[in-house]
C-alpha cells in the first residue's frame, strides 16, 4: 500500500469516530492502519500527533465536500454594495444606541469592529466617531493598568494613531502598557498569571504587539509572547483543541470538573471566538520572519480546523461549543468572531479556501438573518463567562455588533 492510500485509510477510519475522539481511539487506528499497509505500530506510534492533526483536516474536508453552494436567493449579501450598506447600518444603530464607559471591554471590541467597518467603507461617519471616542476618553485606557479588559479600548487609539501621527494618542497607553510590564498588579497577584481567562487574548496581546512595531521596541513583543503563552499552556485543550475559559473549567485527571448536560466538558463559544479574534489581530501585525509568528499561524490553523466541526447546519455556532442541543439558538458574537477570523485566514491564504469557504458562506448568511430592519445585531448572549446564559432575537450587545463589522470588513474582501 501507498503512503497515498495509507493518508486515505487514515482518513476514511476515523471519520466516524474522531469527532469525539481521544488518544485512546487514535492508537486503535494506528493498529489498525499498521496492519493494513504491514508497518510495524512501534514505527506509527510516534505519529500519534501528526495523525490527529491529519484527521482533524480530513473532517474539514469532508465538512467542506457536502456543503451546500449558496443559495441564489443569499447571494446578495456577498455584494460589495450590500455589505459596505450592512456595515453602516449596523455601525450607525450602536452608536446611537450606547451602552457602557466608553472605555470598558465591550465597546473595546465595538471599536475594533468599528475602525474595520472605516477602513472597508471609509465612511467619514465612522471615522468622526472614532475620533470622537478618543477625545471623549482622553486616550487613556481603562482604569485598572494590569487588566486586559481595560488595555482593548487602546487597539483603537493604536489604529487611529497609525492615520494621524498624534502622540497625544498613544502616550497614555505607551504608560500604561510599560507599566504593566515592569510593575506586577493585582490579576498577577491573585491568579499567578496575568491573562488568566481566555477572552484576554483578545484584549491585551493585540495592544502589545502594536505598540512594539510602531514604537519599534521588540521588548513588547517579547512580553506579549510570554503572557501568551503562560495563558495558553494553563488554558488549551490539547484534546478539544480549544480553549477553557478560565482554570474553573479545567477537568481534573479522573475527568472531574464542570459538566454540560451531555456531560461534556464546557467550552465556550465566544471565550473562543475571543481567542480567534486576537489570533487574527496578532499575525496582521507580526512580521513573516518572526521568529514566533509559527506558534500563532499553528494555533490559528489548529483551532479552525476544529471549530469548523462544529458549526451547526444553520451557519451558526452554539453558545457551548460540544454541547449545541442544550443551546438550540444560534449565537451571534462567537459566530461573528468565527467568521471573521476564518475569512481573513482564507483572505491571507492561511487557511484552505476551498475547505472553508462554505463555512464562511453560511455563516456570514446566517450572522445577516440576525440583523434587524433598523440594524441592531441581535441573538448576542448576555455578558458573561459562560454558555448559561438565556438569549433571543432581541438580545445585543456592542460586543456582537463589533464582531458582525470585523466579519462583513473580511467577507468583503473575499473573491
Amino acid at each position: 500500500m501507498s503512503i497515498i492510500d495509507a493518508h486515505k485509510l487514515a482518513s476514511s477510519e476515523s471519520l466516524a469516530t474522531w469527532r469525539h475522539a481521544g488518544h485512546t481511539q487514535s492508537i486503535a487506528v494506528l493498529s489498525r492502519l499498521s496492519r493494513r499497509i504491514n508497518l510495524p505500530l512501534s514505527r506509527l506510534a510516534g505519529a500519534q500527533r501528526w495523525l490527529a492533526c491529519c484527521l482533524l483536516l480530513a473532517v474539514s474536508l469532508g465538512h467542506a465536500s457536502h456543503a451546500q453552494t449558496v443559495a441564489a436567493a443569499d447571494k446578495s449579501v456577498f455584494e460589495p454594495k450590500f455589505i459596505k450598506q450592512q456595515l453602516l447600518k449596523t455601525a450607525r444603530w450602536q452608536l446611537a444606541h450606547p451602552k457602557h464607559p466608553p472605555t470598558d471591554w465591550t465597546n473595546g471590541a465595538f471599536y475594533s469592529g468599528v475602525f474595520a467597518a472605516y477602513q472597508a467603507t471609509k465612511s467619514k461617519l465612522l471615522l468622526d466617531s472614532l475620533m470622537a471616542l478618543g477625545e471623549r476618553t482622553q486616550w487613556r485606557p481603562g482604569p485598572g493598568y494590569d487588566f486586559a479588559d481595560d488595555m482593548v479600548i487602546c487597539q483603537t487609539y493604536l489604529n487611529l494613531y497609525r492615520l494621524k501621527k498624534d502622540r497625544r494618542m498613544i502616550e497614555p497607553t505607551l504608560a500604561g502598557v510599560e507599566r504593566f510590564r515592569t510593575e506586577p498588579g493585582y490579576h498577577v497577584r491573585t491568579y499567578g498569571i496575568a491573562w488568566w481567562w481566555c477572552d484576554a487574548l483578545f484584549m491585551g496581546p493585540p495592544v502589545l504587539v502594536k505598540l512594539g512595531l510602531i514604537e519599534n521596541q521588540p521588548k513588547y513583543l517579547a512580553l506579549n509572547d510570554t503572557l501568551y503563552r503562560q495563558t495558553y499552556r494553563r488554558l488549551f485543550n490539547h484534546r478539544e483543541h480549544l480553549f477553557s475559559r478560565d482554570a474553573t473549567y479545567l477537568w481534573s485527571e479522573s475527568g472531574e470538573g464542570k459538566k454540560e448536560s451531555n456531560g461534556q466538558q464546557i467550552f465556550w463559544s465566544r471565550g473562543n471566538g475571543w481567542v480567534m479574534g486576537g489570533l487574527v489581530q496578532i499575525l496582521q501585525e507580526l512580521p513573516a520572519t518572526h521568529p514566533t509568528r509559527p506558534f500563532y499561524t499553528s494555533l490559528f490553523k489548529e483551532m479552525s480546523a476544529r471549530l469548523i466541526q462544529l458549526q451547526q447546519p444553520d451557519g451558526l455556532w452554539r453558545s457551548s461549543l460540544l454541547d449545541p442541543a442544550s443551546y438550540p439558538g444560534g449565537e451571534a458574537s462567537g459566530s461573528g468572531f468565527d467568521t471573521y477570523a476564518m475569512a481573513w485566514g482564507i483572505n491571507n491564504g492561511i487557511l484552505d479556501r476551498a475547505t472553508y469557504l462554505p463555512a464562511v458562506q453560511k455563516a456570514w448568511v446566517a450572522l445577516n438573518k440576525v440583523v434587524s430592519s433598523e440594524g441592531r445585531v441581535g441573538w448576542v448572549q448576555p455578558i458573561g463567562a459562560d454558555p448559561r446564559r438565556d438569549f433571543s432575537a432581541d438580545s445585543w450587545e456592542v460586543y456582537g455588533t463589533g464582531a458582525f463589522l470585523l466579519a462583513g470588513s473580511e467577507v468583503l474582501k473575499m473573491k
